[in-house]
């Protein structure tokens, strides 16, 4: 009887246990039907027949969604996946009589039929392909050789996931600094990123050089002041002013010290001491 409790009281965590295996299978399962995509024109494939090396052989996908394959000419992959193309070759190879038990394997080197919009502050806007599976944000943004002085830090990601459209924003230096990269999403065919034009303020009055500026991360009205080189020998901190506008459109004047922080757009005005 006490060995019968025993195993009655140790069957809530088996049973636990047994769910946690389960829900992994099923994750893991779902991840591997994610990774799988359709083969489409301009993608290039190594494709091997298990021991027949003489078969190995690299192709592009032509525009009509066809490869050419070793004794069997042309072959209709376009729309298939990777799994489904392996299997038509094994069938015709295999009814062709050109090997008796077939094992096809089709491992994509370049992956140009899915393609992502990358386009604002980049120094290359353009349409890129998925060369592999795994492409993430930053791999992309990379593409395009990177944000340009003038784009900000964030990158908007417009798509579509499971039908659903999407639309997130990711900082790109807090994804890696505060973080392991995790946040570094995958991409699919048809997405866009999109990075817009970094923050700016501006300085005019007795300062060093007036003008637009870059407004950084919590950047103060002295980072500011230092930023256009400072003041100059006319110039004073008393009396700093900023025309700042509110949400409401109305344009304010505002006076401010050294440590206040700056905002997008202000414009910050030095004037002149009085001696």
């Amino acid at each position: 009887m006490r060995m019968l409790a025993l195993r009655i009281r140790a069957l809530p965590a088996l049973l636990g246990g047994l769910m946690v295996v389960l829900n992994l299978g099923a994750a893991q399962a779902q991840s591997d039907k994610k990774a799988e995509y359709v083969l489409g024109p301009g993608d290039i494939v190594r494709i091997t027949v298990f021991q027949n090396p003489d078969l190995t052989t690299e192709a592009r996908v032509s525009e009509a969604g066809t490869l050419s394959f070793p004794y069997i000419g042309s072959v209709s992959v376009g729309g298939l996946s990777p799994s489904k193309g392996e299997k038509r070759i094994a069938d015709m190879l295999r009814e062709g009589g050109f090997v008796s038990k077939p094992q096809v394997n089709i491992l994509p080197m370049q992956i140009r039929s899915s393609q992502v919009a990358v386009l604002g502050q980049v120094n290359r806007p353009g349409r890129y392909p998925l060369e592999t599976l795994n492409t993430r944000l930053s791999d992309m943004v990379a593409a395009a050789g990177g944000i340009a002085a003038t784009g900000a830090d964030t990158v908007m990601l417009i798509g579509t996931r499971e039908g659903r459209a999407i639309r997130h924003e990711f900082d790109i230096p807090l994804l890696f600094f505060n973080g392991d990269g995790t946040g570094d999403v995958l991409l699919e065919s048809g997405d866009v990123l999109y990075v817009t034009r970094a923050p700016v303020f501006y300085i005019y009055g007795e300062v060093q050089h007036s003008g637009v500026f870059r407004l950084e991360r919590n950047m103060t009205v002295m980072q500011g002041l230092a930023a256009g080189g400072g003041l100059t020998t006319r110039g004073t901190e008393k009396g700093l002013r900023v025309h700042r506008r509110s949400p409401d459109g109305k344009l304010k004047i505002i006076e401010v010290k050294l440590d206040d922080p700056l905002k997008a757009d202000d414009v910050i005005h030095v004037r002149e001491g009085l001696f």
